[in-house]
């Protein structure tokens, strides 16, 4: 078995690791697990638009795929987190900006997916969190 090797992404996953002393990446022979990633930039601020932040959580989700050697190609499997519009349903728009990021980014690969709603997210003004599980080819 394959030790763990584990990343942290330049920028704000630098400053996540300083603060609260966790990876962002861990990659385990051909498997790559990535911590969730928030809509921030490298200062841990949000956008004001939803549509903003579930892009920019996109990018983070590449940026750290990238730091463990992985793409949007390699990914298998996507649980995204988001702050419901009412307690009873997440809301359509969320559902229709991740497919548009999905579209957009993985060239007809289709993963798994599971979009959750939840309570509360990690951090003041965050409204989404996107975390992926990725195979990459030997």
């Amino acid at each position: 078995m394959s030790h763990p090797q584990f990343f942290i992404t330049p920028g704000a996953g630098e400053k996540l690791h300083g603060l609260l002393g966790y990876s962002q990446a861990v990659r385990i022979g051909d498997r790559v697990e990535i911590s969730g990633q928030g809509g921030w930039n490298d200062d841990i601020e949000f956008p004001a638009d939803l549509e903003d932040e579930i892009a920019q959580a996109f990018d983070n989700v590449e940026r750290t795929l990238n730091t463990a050697g992985a793409t949007w190609a390699d990914v298998v499997s996507v649980d995204s987190y988001h702050l419901p519009d009412d307690p009873a349903y997440i809301g359509e728009r969320p559902g229709r900006l991740m497919a548009e990021q999905f579209r957009k980014r993985m060239n007809g690969r289709e993963p798994i997916w599971t979009e959750l709603g939840v309570a509360a997210l990690g951090a003041p003004g965050m409204r989404v969190e996107i975390r992926v599980t990725a195979v990459v080819p030997s």
